[in-house]
């Protein structure tokens, strides 16, 4: 019982902790969401994000523009295919 009610506690703390993501379809949307801040392409499928430059940004159906900020503090991991 006592663990139990640990764990409970302890999931609860952590939850509220990471900032939500917000997708936009254009790359100045999420610009203008974030002026101080570099914006890079989330791919949903991959899990990975890409920065501007690199081969896959802006590609493909199951993807978003996102403030990097916000994605670095999300489980979604940045790509390094491409990087120059």
């Amino acid at each position: 019982m006592v663990v139990v009610a640990i764990l409970v506690l302890g999931a609860g703390t952590t939850g509220g902790s990471a900032a939500p993501l917000t997708p936009f379809r254009y790359e100045a949307q999420a610009q203008r969401h974030c002026p101080g801040d570099k914006v890079v392409w989330l791919d949903f499928r991959k899990g990975l994000y890409y920065a501007k430059g690199q081969k896959r940004y802006g590609q493909g159906f199951d993807g978003s523009f996102v403030c990097l900020n916000e994605v670095r503090s999300s489980s979604y991991r940045r790509s390094l295919l491409g990087l120059r």
